[in-house]
């Protein structure tokens, strides 16, 4: 039995903007912020970004403003999806269905997006139903922590005994890799993100492809 949880962003889907557009604007309408600064995106979870806007701007890093922050995401999310020219990233399908036609294989996320953003990112793109469970970046600030809570996870729904080994992480940042290597898993790395060939195979992925249309193959007889 094995489980192979995925990365959203830059990895399943290109939301073309949408989700950085939302965050950044539902933080300027809950905080008055104008124009909020940008921080970096890729790799990091939803909670991290938000503790640094909040320290950007001064706002106090509180629980009801990371509540007011992510409801307002959330809302703005459906409005910005639509808006944005956004896809599946080469190979998905192909990849989602081959494995899903597998008994002895189950999908999950490991993702920075909080979880309804998540679904609401992957239902846009027709994408949920092929995922069940996972970790999400509704608490953690550290991706690694997401990646210790996508374990639990899976464990719960498997098998209290699950070895890491016999657990896949495919996502498209260095910050994938790291994280995957904190739980014990193996990781596959798709250059389909911001991050260059040699940036990736420096993080030492156990297999690196340029998209998942290359995986499909790879994976079947990785496998067994």
């Amino acid at each position: 039995m094995f489980a192979i949880l995925f990365d959203i962003d830059g990895t399943l889907i290109n939301t073309g903007g949408a989700g950085g557009t939302a965050l950044l604007k539902a933080f300027s309408e809950e905080f008055g912020v104008e124009t909020p600064e940008r921080v970096p995106f890729a790799g990091r979870t939803d909670r991290g970004i938000a503790a640094n806007l909040f320290r950007i701007h001064e706002v106090p890093n509180t629980p009801e403003n990371w509540d007011r922050l992510r409801l307002g995401y959330l809302r703005e999310l459906v409005v910005q999806l639509p808006l944005h020219e956004g896809q599946v990233l080469p190979g998905v399908e192909q990849v989602l269905a081959a494995l899903a036609a597998r008994d002895d294989v189950h999908l999950g996320l490991l993702t920075g997006n909080v979880r309804e953003g998540a679904r609401t990112k992957l239902e846009h793109y027709r994408l949920f139903q092929h995922f069940s469970f996972g970790g999400f970046g509704d608490l953690h600030a550290d991706r690694d922590d997401v990646a210790r809570e996508a374990l639990r996870e899976t464990r719960t729904r498997l098998d209290q005994h699950f070895h890491p080994e016999r657990l896949w992480v495919v996502g498209d940042t260095p910050l994938d890799i790291r994280c995957a290597r904190a739980i014990g898993a193996r990781v596959i790395a798709v250059g389909t993100g911001g991050h260059c060939r040699d940036e990736l195979k420096q993080a030492g992925p156990d297999l690196l492809v340029e998209d998942l249309s290359e995986a499909t193959e790879v994976l079947g007889r990785m496998l067994l």
